[in-house]
């Protein structure tokens, strides 16, 4: 056997078990979502197997009216999940990235200390925690409590089943997610750059906006994407702490598909998440290739 076929071999051992996962578990459900997003709902659930593109067309306007007709809520309920997932992302950037600098400057005991302590949420139930911030947040809760106990308010304030709820507690689970990427560039950072720009005489602010942020830009992107997704497609946390009032798009999926029993709808709102990721996913793409490009000039 020549080096060459001996090679491809090996390829195929390391990547042949993986690709075949990958075929069967992500995108054959993929395929099957997508074929039920064109069918027509049965009347006592499940799917007929007629085509029709009237799904979509409930959603975007051009649906059947003599049974189902185009609600703007859809919409609606789709741009309030893109808002808080967005607003999500930014207060998870604003927490995490001066977090990560000082953790990244501590001595290697206590900056591995600290790394775990951000990851140690994950070794907790994820409805105990929820569950934790509806004890501080209710009207009767630890927060408003503090608040009229130091004469701020004089009644109870309104933080449960809000959206400030919900993007307090999206913020709180996916802080790793945004986290772990940002200290992974802020730590490669040369200091000796750092050093070379203050002594050229630039300022704090333009150290950080000419050396620091370029430099750690492949960490907001990527801790931004990583924590853009699983909080658009969120239906836990808008369950718990928003309740009735702040419905998301993976609520309204989860109840097409559990409670409303109309499959091909829950698999067409399914199929516009998945757009939507698809597009943030090529934005991304984009962003890197031209600040790789910029880069190399």
């Amino acid at each position: 056997m020549t080096l060459a076929r001996r090679k491809m071999a090996q390829l195929i051992a390391l990547l042949g078990a993986p690709t075949v996962f990958l075929l069967v578990f992500f995108l054959g459900p993929l395929l099957i979502m997508l074929v039920y997003s064109f069918l027509t709902p049965g009347i006592y659930g499940g799917v007929d197997w007629v085509f029709s593109h009237l799904n979509y067309g409930r959603i975007l306007g051009w649906a059947d009216t003599r049974y189902e007709k185009f609600d703007p809520v859809f919409l609606s309920i789709f741009a309030r999940s893109l808002r808080l997932a967005a607003l999500t992302v930014i207060t998870s950037l604003i927490v995490s990235y001066p977090a990560a600098f000082w953790i990244s400057r501590m001595a290697p005991g206590k900056r591995d200390f600290a790394i775990f302590l951000v990851t140690l949420p994950f070794f907790v139930s994820l409805i105990v925690r929820l569950f934790a911030w509806v004890l501080i947040l209710r009207p009767t809760g630890f927060l408003n409590q503090g608040l009229m106990g130091v004469g701020l308010t004089s009644e109870p304030i309104e933080f449960l089943y809000t959206d400030f709820a919900v993007v307090l507690g999206m913020t709180y689970v996916f802080i790793p997610f945004m986290f772990l990427p940002l200290y992974g560039s802020i730590e490669k950072l040369d200091p000796a750059q750092l050093e070379a720009s203050s002594d050229l005489g630039a300022t704090r602010f333009q150290t950080f906006r000419k050396v620091v942020l370029p430099a750690t830009m492949p960490g907001i992107i990527g801790g931004s994407i990583i924590t853009f997704i699983p909080a658009l497609g969120n239906f836990i946390v808008p369950s718990v702490l928003g309740g009735a009032k702040v419905l998301m798009i993976g609520n309204l999926i989860e109840q097409q598909f559990l409670s409303a029993r109309n499959w091909p709808f829950g698999s067409a709102l399914a199929m516009m998440v998945m757009t939507a990721v698809l597009v943030l996913l090529i934005v991304q793409l984009r962003l890197v290739r031209h600040g790789s490009g910029q880069g190399e000039h």
